[in-house]
């Protein structure tokens, strides 16, 4: 049998050329990738292969998304351009002549602004730095029964002295590129529509207020926005400075300032806080300050964000404030912008049942319910109908009181436990979800905006009032308690439907300030007896505190041989600025004429100035029990310009033609609209 042979021979060949230089080292040695995967660990080829998985998988999830939303972003940039060529078109067939004088006086004006321009770069917040006397803050009175006011008689814009065309002109010379593009769309027809409508109405003065606002009677002198007038103002007016100050140095034209970290908090992105205040320095009389913010909002406001906002949060700051603006100031750029942002939202209305999505995205349009789950908050989708009626009658467009009256009559007749809802209601059924009934966060501006819509409409829609008189009826039968052992009076909740719990929110204390408006109106005049109760016990939430100060969440003692009425739990301990209280106080100053109101206002406001105020800016903090220690959460509120300072204002102001209640309604964030009469 053959055997291979125990020794076997080899042969060497050498190789010419580049090859015959191989030396046998790894740097030169040909390894494959599998045989790379081979030496590697079971551990580092499982983590190669759970990155591959969640690769494959965050591609497939997120390219039909980006696909999706950048088709709506051009679908959407198309639609706005028709729609611009054919408004700029509208405009030409429309616009008034320009006198020869003013065309030569405009086209000097702007040959030296040009000059000018050319050697100015912009510092800080947009605009030219005009001279703050460029705006006239005298204020439109109603007409009232005092005969000595004479019979002048002048349109509300000419209270509010729109900048000149020149300078406007000068800024967009100096903008050139930078201007062009905002807002995502073509914005060269956007500003040319907004200037021909300011020239527009220019050469025509009587055609700028609606709203039943077309003429209002002036006496020279009385100017209710002329400024703090005491001590106590002058005071606010100082937090409001020391606050927008440090807004302007660290968070300008952003939502939120953080004032302990120096930056900033963005949610939308659409400048809240600088919304939100706007009416409120034209109320204080900060002409400066206020013509910073119109400039921003005309030039820089960019509501063509890829980004969700909420629905109820963005209608009540943002579009409650540009309308709010416009009333008081006759300015048209406020209308527009508000008309805009209507626009954009109206998407949310597209649901099956007409209740409104919670959320929405700006750019796309796309509508959609909250991320946490499939419903959303009563309160969310029935806060809103102020604004969207308020911008129907500004514009003359039914849209958008169509959208909102459409959900008041659902939620009308929808049944409800003796007038109370439950905290979430779902969109696509159009129903509510069984729960826990209160006045606090998720279900509060329900209650109040029933009330206040009947007020705004001229109190014409019997269903508002009647859903008010059975809610508030219904309050006092499942909700209403007093605490051991002082007897303060509270509206508890009713957990899951029928189980009481003494707890409640600082939320809350907004309801005083309606009753007592509500008992003004006749609608329950027995009932400020029921709101001084309950003012006083918000007013205790702050005065029993270590640091004057309330907390978010108090529960309320009941057993009698209790010491303290008021328990607060250690998640609850926080402050976040909040206005609730100063807005009940506002009303029953007003509305009662005593001071003792006031004085405690003061002793808040005092508390607020020592326990939040930083070097810049103000903080919500997290421990009111400790005063020592408060732990200051690096956050400043929109809603401390937009509404706490602006309540402090009002209440501590001793004229009555400062936004008389008989003639305005006050939104949710404390932005005034006229009433329809």
């Amino acid at each position: 049998m053959w055997s291979s042979p125990s020794k076997r021979d080899y042969s060497s060949v050498a190789v010419s050329g580049d090859y015959s230089l191989y030396d046998n080292s790894k740097s030169r040695r040909k390894q494959s990738i599998w045989r790379l995967w081979n030496r590697l660990s079971r551990l580092q080829r499982t983590i190669v292969w759970l990155v591959l998985l969640l690769g494959t998988l965050c591609a497939i999830y997120i390219f039909p998304t980006i696909y999706r939303d950048s088709e709506e972003v051009d679908r959407t940039s198309r639609q706005k351009r028709i729609s611009d060529d054919a408004f700029e078109a509208n405009n030409n067939n429309v616009r008034h002549p320009t006198h020869g004088h003013m065309a030569d006086l405009r086209k000097k004006a702007l040959e030296q602004v040009q000059g000018v321009m050319g050697k100015w770069k912009r510092k800080g917040p947009r605009g030219l730095n005009r001279d703050p006397k460029d705006i006239v803050l005298d204020p439109p009175l109603r007409e009232h029964n005092n005969k000595e006011l004479g019979d002048n008689v002048a349109p509300l814009h000419q209270v509010f002295q729109p900048e000149r065309d020149s300078d406007r002109e000068g800024v967009g010379a100096a903008d050139g590129e930078e201007a062009h593009n905002r807002n995502g769309f073509d914005s060269r027809h956007e500003k040319d529509d907004r200037s021909n409508q300011k020239k527009n109405s220019k050469s025509d003065l009587g055609k700028m207020i609606k709203s039943g606002m077309k003429e209002l009677r002036m006496d020279g002198t009385h100017n209710p926005f002329k400024g703090p007038t005491n001590e106590r103002q002058e005071a606010v007016v100082g937090a409001f400075k020391h606050a927008w100050k440090a807004y302007k140095a660290y968070a300008w034209g952003h939502d939120e300032l953080e004032p302990i970290s120096k930056g900033f908090h963005e949610w939308f992105g659409v400048g809240l806080t600088l919304i939100d205040a706007l009416d409120t320095m034209y109320i204080m009389g900060l002409k400066t300050e206020f013509k910073e913010a119109r400039d921003w909002v005309e030039m820089d406001l960019n509501f063509n964000k890829n980004k969700d906002v909420n629905l109820f949060e963005t209608t009540i700051r943002v579009l409650g404030g540009l309308l709010s603006t416009y009333h008081l100031t006759a300015d048209q750029v406020f209308l527009d912008r508000a008309k805009e942002l209507g626009d954009r939202l109206l998407p949310c209305f597209n649901s099956p049942s007409k209740v409104p999505y919670s959320d929405i995205n700006l750019a796309t349009g796309r509508a959609h319910p909250p991320r946490w789950g499939p419903d959303s908050s009563t309160a969310e989708v029935t806060t809103i109908q102020l604004e969207f009626k308020d911008l129907s009658e500004a514009t003359g467009d039914p849209k958008y009181a169509k959208a909102v009256t459409e959900v008041t009559k659902h939620i009308h007749g929808l049944p409800k436990k003796d007038g109370l809802v439950p905290m979430f209601i779902n969109a696509k059924s159009g129903q509510f979800r069984s729960g826990t009934y209160t006045l606090g966060a998720r279900a509060d501006s329900y209650y109040e905006y029933l009330f206040k819509q009947w007020i705004q409409t001229g109190k014409t829609d019997d269903d508002l009032k009647s859903d008010f008189i059975e809610a508030i009826n219904g309050v006092k039968k499942h909700l209403l308690r007093e605490s051991e052992p002082n007897k303060l009076t509270y509206i508890g909740e009713l957990l899951g439907g029928h189980s009481f719990s003494p707890k409640m929110d600082h939320l809350v204390c907004y309801l005083p300030g309606t009753l007592a408006l509500a008992s003004h109106n006749n609608v329950y005049p027995n009932h400020m007896e029921l709101a001084k109760k309950l003012v006083r016990t918000c007013a205790e939430m702050y005065m029993q505190m270590p640091t004057g100060l309330s907390p978010e969440i108090v529960y309320f003692n009941q057993a009698p041989a209790a010491k303290e009425d008021i328990i607060v739990k250690p998640a609850d301990r926080h402050n976040l600025l909040r206005p609730e209280t100063v807005e009940s106080l506002f009303y029953m100053k007003r509305l009662t004429g005593d001071d003792k109101y006031a004085e405690w206002g003061w002793k808040i406001f005092n508390s607020f100035e020592k326990y939040t105020k930083l070097k810049d800016g103000y903080t919500s903090i997290n421990n009111v029990k400790d005063p020592a220690n408060t732990r200051p959460r690096n956050k400043m509120e929109s809603f401390f310009l937009g509404e706490t300072l602006k309540y402090f204002y009002l209440l501590f102001g001793d004229d009555p033609l400062l936004l008389p209640l008989d003639k305005w309604v006050f939104n949710t964030e404390a932005h005034p609209l006229p009433i329809q009469i």
